[in-house]
């Protein structure tokens, strides 16, 4: 067979690879492997084998071929048929024998002499040495050695930063803490043409910014387009890009925005309903805004499109929760956990089911399972803190919260926990310092979410006698929220230490009108009432004593 003819074949091959004929594609690459014996196309009838599914035979050819050990990409594929195979240790094998530090940096490998055959490269390609670091994580992390997975992961990412599964992989199941986050994509090389590519990579990692750095790295990206000289049309490529989209209503959710949260992910969803990411934050939004019909509808279509994904059960999960019923809540988060041992929701879902009727001892199982599989993620720590709190066990908690702190050094919730547990041992100066740290550190505007935050700051100055401050602090709870009746007891109270039996008295009522039957403004109006009787007895005797002495 004539040369030509035989390129005419790898064409016809390549063709229906293309077109996914993979069938057809084996019996060609195999007519010219037998004709050829040329490693290109061996390397072409391995591939046309792996993507046909036929793992084990795809690996015997590659394993009898003498170039396996000598050619990356042989070896390579060869490793990712072993993958498909759940052969882990033998994949690792495969790979090859190398060592990684805690930075992500190769330290030695015997690979340095192994050539790179290539017939079919494209201009641009991902380094096949950031493809196999990206394997050996995916390896060790099946073997359940999440420190090696990590490590390789970010080898992969450093190696070549369009790698973009491994910095997945680090981001999703929270490998990393947000300082490490922000270490590793700083280490990162970028080409001059791929710097959008680094603005976008900060907008996935987690965001406690304040909100004006983070709006503008969203606006950076939004505009980010390629200018056309000769029609001078600039094209706008990520403005109405569905992931961008998606990060940022992450963020909206970060932030406690979660109306607005809800109404970017509903509207992202009708262009793009199989949008995963964005479907688990917009189940996050449906929660904490209480909307259990779209929790209900999310889960029926979830179930039915996609019945052996986490996610999906996850989703029934939230409804069940959502509605309170927290028996058949648990039944599902754990059925996800089956499905994904590494879906992070799914794990602190059950734990909040039973801290929900309050079975301590088994929320803080699941917690500490979730804050195991995940040392990049501080909630289930912060909620391990919080169980503690729950059980008066403040320095278990401030331990617990301290390692939260730690993970996620900005995150406004920690700081009012912190607050909230030193407010409990009436270390009442170190509670004004985390809340008053923790308003500065919420990334957008006050809103509701943040409204005992402020109240509890208005309590501790109260306690320090700070009258004034403390005051302050309850009007301005008010403008966040009037049908909080700590905040109106409070205010009444602090007036009453004042001797402003009028004001006193009229926010007693007000708290009695929100909680007719709440014991301590009850008694404390009865107090204000007499208080004021008394006081106006006495002022009234003062005057006249006053006029007899004149």
């Amino acid at each position: 067979m004539r040369e030509e003819d035989i390129e005419k074949l790898r064409g016809v091959i390549r063709d229906c690879m293309s077109k996914h004929l993979y069938s057809s594609a084996i019996f060609f690459a195999d007519k010219v492997a037998a004709i050829t014996s040329d490693p290109a196309d061996i390397y072409m009838q391995a591939q046309a084998l792996f993507l046909g599914r036929h793992y084990r035979r795809a690996f015997h050819l590659l394993n009898a071929s003498k170039i396996v050990l000598r050619d990356l990409r042989f070896r390579y594929l060869a490793a990712k048929c072993l993958e498909e195979l759940k052969e882990w240790d033998q994949c690792l094998l495969m790979l090859g024998d190398a060592k990684v530090d805690e930075y992500g940096n190769i330290s030695h490998t015997k690979d340095c002499n192994l050539i790179y055959f290539d017939k079919d490269a494209e201009d641009r390609e991902i380094n096949i040495s950031s493809a196999i670091c990206f394997l050996r994580g995916k390896a060790y992390e099946a073997l359940e050695n999440r420190t090696q997975a990590r490590q390789w992961y970010k080898a992969a990412v450093k190696a070549d930063p369009l790698c973009y599964e491994a910095l997945e992989c680090l981001i999703e199941n929270y490998m990393l803490t947000s300082e490490e986050e922000v270490t590793l994509l700083s280490s990162l090389e970028f080409a001059p043409e791929d710097e959008w590519l680094s603005s976008f990579y900060s907008c996935l990692v987690r965001k406690y910014d304040k909100e004006n750095t983070v709006e503008a790295k969203f606006k950076e990206l939004e505009q980010e387009g390629f200018d056309n000289k000769t029609s001078n049309q600039s094209i706008c490529t990520l403005k109405d890009n569905t992931d961008l989209l998606a990060c940022k209503a992450e963020y909206y959710h970060q932030c406690g925005e979660y109306q607005k949260c809800f109404e970017l992910t509903s509207n992202l969803l009708e262009k793009d309903p199989f949008h995963l990411k964005c479907t688990l934050v917009h189940l996050a939004a449906a929660m904490e805004l209480g909307h259990s019909n779209e929790l209900y509808l999310m889960a029926c279509n979830l179930t039915k499109d996609y019945p052996q994904k986490a996610l999906s059960w996850f989703a029934v999960g939230c409804y069940y929760y959502c509605i309170k019923k927290y028996d058949q809540s648990r039944r599902y988060f754990s059925k996800a956990t089956c499905l994904d041992r590494t879906f992070p929701p799914a794990w602190i879902g059950i734990g909040n089911a039973y801290a929900a009727q309050e079975e301590g001892d088994q929320a803080m199982s699941a917690y500490r399972t979730a804050a195991r599989l995940f040392p990049g993620c501080h909630l289930p720590t912060l909620y391990i803190g919080m169980e503690h709190m729950r059980a008066h066990s403040f320095k278990l908690a401030d331990q617990f919260l301290a390692q939260a702190k730690t993970i996620c050094p900005s995150d406004p919730l920690v700081l009012n926990e912190l607050g909230v547990s030193a407010y409990h041992i009436k270390e009442y100066v170190t509670a004004v310092y985390w809340f008053t740290k923790t308003l500065a550190h919420i990334p957008s505007s006050l809103s509701v979410m943040w409204e005992p935050t402020v109240v509890n700051l208005a309590h501790a100055l109260r306690k320090l006698r700070r009258y004034q401050e403390a005051i302050s602090h309850y009007e301005k709870a008010l403008t966040l929220s009037t049908r909080s009746l700590s905040t109106y007891a409070g205010l009444a109270y602090t007036y009453h230490l004042q001797d402003n039996y009028s004001e006193a008295i009229t926010y007693y009522h007000k708290a009695l009108w929100l909680k007719p039957d709440d014991q301590f403004c009850t008694e404390m109006l009865t107090l204000a009432l007499a208080d004021e009787s008394r006081s106006g007895i006495d002022s009234i005797t003062k005057s006249r004593r006053g006029e007899l002495f004149l």
